[in-house]
C-alpha cells in the first residue's frame, strides 16, 4: 500500500479522485482526506483546514467543474476550508448545522443547504445519500455513493485508527449504535476522512465495535485494581497498551467509556471519582 502524500492527486477509480490536506498528525494520520466525485460536474467531500496550499491543489483539481461541497462534520480539520472554496467556485455549500462552540467545532460554517438522514444530493451522473452517524460528533455525516455502494466516512471510521470521542458533544454509546446501523447498508467499500480505502467494510465495523467492547471491559476490569479512582488513574490501567505520548487524547474516550457505563448503571462518579457498582 503506498504512502499518502499531502497534495497529490490519486485517482481511486473512473468516477473519484483523492487528495490529502498537509496536516498530518498524532489525530489526523497522514491529513485530512478530501474526496472528488464525478467526471463532468463534480462534488466534493471534506475541503479540509483552512490551508492556502490545499486550496490551490483543490481548484486545480476541479477546474470550473464544481457544483457541491459536501462536509461530513464540523471539527477543525474537516470543513473550515469551505469557505475559501464556495467563494472561489461559487459551489452549493452542504452539511449539517455545528454545534455550540466546544474548542473543536468551525463556529463559522453555514452551510447553504443543510441535509438531515437519507436525504439526496441529485449530482445528475451519480447520487450521495446522507447517512446521519452521530457518536465521534453529533451533526456527523457519512455520504453513500449508491450505485458504487461507497461510503465516505469522514470521522466516523478512520483507516489504521480509532476515533476519539470527546465528551460532551462526542458519545460513545451513540457512537456504538451508530457503527452497527452501518452493518445494515449495502456497502462495497468505506472512504475514510484518514487514510486508505478499506475493503470488506462490515468486517471492519465488527472489529471497531469489538475494539470499543474489549476496552470498555478493560475500563471494568481496571476497577479491581483500584475503586474507586479517578480519571488520570484509571488512563494508565486501561491503555496500558498505548503510547504513554498520546494518553492525554486516550483520556478523552475513557471518559466517554465512563459516561456510557454510568448511564448503564454500572459505575457511578462523586467528587471526581469513579466507583465500581457492585
Amino acid at each position: 500500500m503506498e504512502n499518502i502524500v499531502p497534495g497529490e492527486i490519486v485517482r481511486l477509480n473512473g468516477l473519484m479522485r483523492r487528495v490529502t490536506a498537509p496536516n498530518p498528525g498524532v489525530m489526523t494520520g497522514p491529513g485530512t482526506n478530501t474526496y472528488i466525485v464525478g467526471k463532468e460536474e463534480l462534488a466534493l467531500i471534506d475541503p479540509g483546514p483552512e490551508s492556502a496550499p490545499h486550496l490551490s491543489v483543490m481548484l486545480d483539481a476541479v477546474g470550473k467543474r464544481l457544483r457541491w461541497i459536501l462536509c461530513t462534520h464540523t471539527h477543525l480539520d474537516h470543513s473550515p476550508g469551505a469557505k475559501a472554496l464556495k467563494q472561489a467556485t461559487g459551489a452549493e455549500l452542504l452539511g449539517y448545522l455545528p454545534k455550540p462552540d466546544d474548542g473543536r467545532q468551525d463556529a463559522h460554517f453555514a452551510p447553504d443547504r443543510v441535509l438531515r438522514e437519507g436525504e439526496i444530493v441529485d449530482c445528475g451522473a451519480f447520487r450521495l445519500r446522507a447517512v446521519h452517524t452521530p457518536g465521534h460528533a453529533s451533526n456527523h455525516l457519512c455520504y453513500l455513493l449508491e450505485g458504487q455502494k461507497l461510503l465516505f466516512t469522514g470521522d466516523h471510521i478512520m483507516q489504521g485508527s480509532t476515533v476519539v470521542i470527546s465528551p460532551p458533544d462526542g458519545d460513545m454509546a451513540v457512537y456504538l449504535k451508530s457503527l452497527e446501523r452501518l452493518l445494515s447498508l449495502d456497502l462495497a467499500a468505506l472512504a475514510p476522512g484518514h487514510g486508505h480505502l478499506i475493503e470488506k467494510p462490515h468486517d471492519e465495523v465488527r472489529r471497531l465495535i469489538a475494539h470499543r467492547l474489549k476496552r470498555e471491559q478493560k475500563v471494568l476490569d481496571a476497577f479491581s485494581k483500584k475503586n474507586p479512582a479517578t480519571l488520570d488513574e484509571l488512563l494508565p490501567l486501561v491503555y496500558d497498551d498505548v503510547p504513554q505520548g498520546i494518553h492525554a487524547i486516550a483520556r478523552r474516550s475513557l471518559h466517554a467509556h465512563l459516561i456510557k457505563l454510568e448511564r448503564e448503571g454500572r459505575v457511578m462518579e462523586q467528587n471526581e471519582s469513579w466507583r465500581l457498582r457492585i
